[in-house]
């Protein structure tokens, strides 16, 4: 049982390796969905949003862990 909880995580952190990046991009997700939903933006304009908020956590992510190390 130890090793299947093992796994377990080691599969969790594949995906989810840092909290921020995670909750950083739920957060945007979420976000935009309330500016679709509230008829503010358009599809387009939501993914080009999705896109360059995505690349932009993630640049912001990699420059705090370079930082920390």
């Amino acid at each position: 049982m130890d090793t299947v909880i093992k796994i377990g995580r080691e599969l969790i952190g594949l995906f989810v390796d840092d909290g921020s990046l995670a909750l950083a991009v739920v957060g945007l997700l979420g976000a935009i969905a309330l500016l679709m939903h509230a008829g503010l933006i358009d599809v387009g304009l939501a993914a080009f949003l999705l896109v360059a908020g995505s690349i932009a956590a993630l640049v912001e992510n990699v420059v705090r862990s370079i930082r920390q190390k």
